[in-house]
């Protein structure tokens, strides 16, 4: 490998460590209270690693906001693809309400991971290009919900109540609630993703006109 191969190998390195510790330190005490000099001990760099990569605070974040973004479609995405290898999407289903659930589940977040996106949520609100980022990822989460709805829909025995978009925003909307409010109520990662799931099944039995 050139050296110009193994320089841009490291500095990647370098940037991706700095992502991980920004994340940890922006879900613990946010954007705002996050300071560089925390960002580099969490991850092990002077602040001169942190300025050859990052101008500011703010560039790191919106970087991490992509980055998140990628990371939660993909676990979708990737379920998506599995399920639909598998012949899931296209044979009736002998339990939907699981297969939903599982899709939704692959990308379950942990504490931290809460906090973050509620962490990018708000300063979405004030920051367009934030907001941009964040509508983005949430437009093509539902679209890969939507589409696994309406393959299961079309398995032939089932109907759903409601359109697959408003049934897909609403499972979503479901999930990072109840994920939002297990964070507060202070509930392990465990326990947090049992409650997740028991809503998720709660809502998708509503949704969902089961065969006679």
């Amino acid at each position: 490998m050139t050296d110009v191969g193994v320089t841009t190998r490291r500095r990647e390195a370098t940037r991706q460590k700095l992502l991980d510790a920004a994340a940890q330190v922006f879900a613990e005490v946010g954007l705002d209270a996050a300071s560089v000099e925390a960002i580099c001990e969490a991850a092990g760099f002077t602040r001169g690693a942190f300025y050859s990569n990052f101008e500011t605070k703010d560039e790191l974040f919106l970087e991490l906001v992509g980055r998140v973004a990628r990371e939660r479609v993909d676990a979708v995405r990737g379920r998506v693809s599995e399920l639909e290898r598998e012949g899931v999407l296209t044979e009736v289903p002998a339990d939907p309400l699981r297969i939903v659930q599982g899709v939704l589940d692959v990308s379950a977040d942990d504490r931290l991971g809460v906090l973050l996106m509620s962490e990018i949520r708000i300063h979405a609100l004030r920051n367009p290009a934030l907001a941009a980022a964040y509508l983005a990822q949430e437009a093509e989460m539902l679209r890969n919900v939507e589409h696994i709805i309406t393959d299961i829909g079309r398995a032939g025995t089932l109907r759903f109540r409601m359109p697959a978009e408003q049934c897909a925003r609403l499972l979503l909307t479901v999930w990072e609630n109840t994920s939002v409010r297990g964070v507060m109520a202070g509930l392990s990662n465990e326990e947090m993703c049992r409650r997740t799931n028991e809503e998720l099944a709660s809502t998708a039995q509503l949704l969902v006109e089961l065969p006679a």
